[in-house]
């Protein structure tokens, strides 16, 4: 028979206590692996490893389940910051535990909390009413371009959203680089204006977006254009665009997610420069 740490180890990290029993390990057993410190009590009936996550941990001793932003993160999809604590879905009627340190965000949406972590596309919908459509659809298309939203889950968000959102889905892409991308496709979409994305230009290389095939636009996030070696590379590649005819506008993180307004019209100045628009 397996050890109570290992059984646990298989069921993902962690196991309810009448789960356990059911495989054979009396409350007895469970009380002395945890004295020994095999095995963890989080909270009354459920166990867990030493190596388990410590939001997944932070969330259980609250009471609930990792979600929203919280879990997002946790798998390394694009989210915009929020100043806030962990995001724990509990329970219907069921008040947060007490536990040191809580700085939780308790959300009391419907539907079954499973044990842990909420399902990835769970999260998304999570994150929509706690955060807003552009936080969702950022998230959304990094979750889809790491390859963890099937066509099936897919197809699920979307049917589970209200009918008013349905075109987040309908207009997302597989291809966007980074979350800033998204923001930017999403922001001037609902401005009008068309964008080709992920366009492949001869002696420049591909950019993120060209507009009337005129106007290159870049959302340059700091983990890949923060060097200066990369800053080298970005004026290499504008000055080759340049010679080919397009204007370069680049626009990095704190402008995108803290000074869109002044973004927007540098964008909307440099289209009626080029004739593109009036």
């Amino acid at each position: 028979m397996l050890s109570a740490k290992d059984t646990i180890t298989r069921l993902g990290g962690i196991a309810r206590g009448s789960t356990l029993q059911t495989l054979g390990f009396t409350r007895q057993a469970l009380a002395r692996e945890t004295s020994r410190g095999a095995i963890q009590r989080i909270r009354n009936g459920v166990f867990a490893t030493t190596a388990l996550n410590d939001d997944v941990r932070t969330a259980i001793e609250h009471g609930g389940t990792l979600t929203c932003a919280s879990l997002l993160r946790n798998k390394h999809i694009w989210v915009l910051p929020a100043p806030d604590g962990l995001h724990v879905w509990m329970p219907s009627k069921r008040h947060p535990l007490k536990h040191p340190s809580c700085s939780c965000v308790s959300h009391y949406f419907g539907g079954t909390a499973p044990l842990g972590t909420a399902s990835t596309e769970t999260a998304l919908l999570h994150l929509r009413r706690c955060a807003g459509d552009e936080a969702f659809f950022a998230a959304y298309e990094s979750a889809w371009k790491q390859g963890l939203l099937p066509r099936a889950a897919r197809a699920r968000i979307r049917v589970a959203l209200p009918r008013t959102a349905r075109w987040l889905i309908d207009i997302a892409r597989a291809d966007a680089d980074s979350g800033l991308e998204s923001l930017m496709r999403l922001r001037l979409h609902l401005l009008g204006i068309r964008l080709d994305c992920q366009v492949d230009i001869g002696g420049v290389g591909r950019v993120d977006f060209v507009v009337a095939g005129r106007l290159i636009i870049e959302a340059d996030g700091d983990e890949n254009h923060g060097s200066s070696t990369k800053r080298h590379a970005d004026r290499v590649r504008d000055a080759a665009a340049s010679d080919l005819g397009y204007e370069t506008l680049r626009f990095d993180y704190a402008q995108i997610v803290h000074d869109w307004p002044k973004v927007q019209a540098a964008i909307i100045a440099a289209l009626r420069r080029l004739r593109v628009i009036r």
